[in-house]
Formats: C-alpha cells, structure tokens, sequence
C-alpha cells in the first residue's frame, strides 16, 4: 500500500527533529563532556577507596563527619526502605518507622 504525502511528510519531520535534538545536545554538552568525565572518575575512585578500605579494616574517616547529616537524610532513608520493599528499617541500629 503506498504512502501518502503526509505520512512520509510527519516521518521526515520527526526523523529531523531527532537529528537536531542530537545535534543541540553535542553542542550543549560537547564541552562539558571532559568534566564529566572527569567527576565521573573522582567519584568512583572515592568509591572504590571506601570500599577496600573498608574491606581491608580502615575506619571509614567520613563516617565521623557524615552523622551530622543523619537528620536530613532520615526522610530520605523511610522513603528509600519503602520503595526497596521493606516495611521496617534494615538496618538495627537506625529506626525510622
């Protein structure tokens, strides 16, 4: 069955628009693409060194400053224990139901 012309016409349209959609994100993003990188490695290698520290028997040192936050994550916590599934916190020593 051939195609009318305002079929093949919205195909085109949309075919350009996803060109130009791609071609306005290389240019918005183009130049922050080495920075993102960049904060892409930093974090993963802090992941990382958490980790083996953690596994090898270092003390966690963020642990100390990290409490302060514990009030404004608790909500945060609730929601994200809800949504995981489980009615009731995982974790003994921190109670937020």
């Amino acid at each position: 069955m051939a195609s009318d012309g305002k079929h093949g016409g919205a195909g085109r349209w949309r075919q350009w628009f996803r060109r130009a959609s791609y071609c306005a994100e290389e240019l918005y993003f183009g130049r922050y693409r080495s920075t993102i990188a960049r904060a892409r490695r930093d974090e993963e290698d802090l992941f990382m060194l958490l980790v083996y520290s953690e596994m090898m028997g270092v003390p966690n040192p963020a642990s100390y400053y990290t409490m302060e936050l514990q009030p404004l994550l608790l909500e945060r916590f609730h929601d994200w224990h809800r949504r995981m599934g489980m009615e009731r916190s995982p974790l003994d020593h921190f109670r937020c139901c």
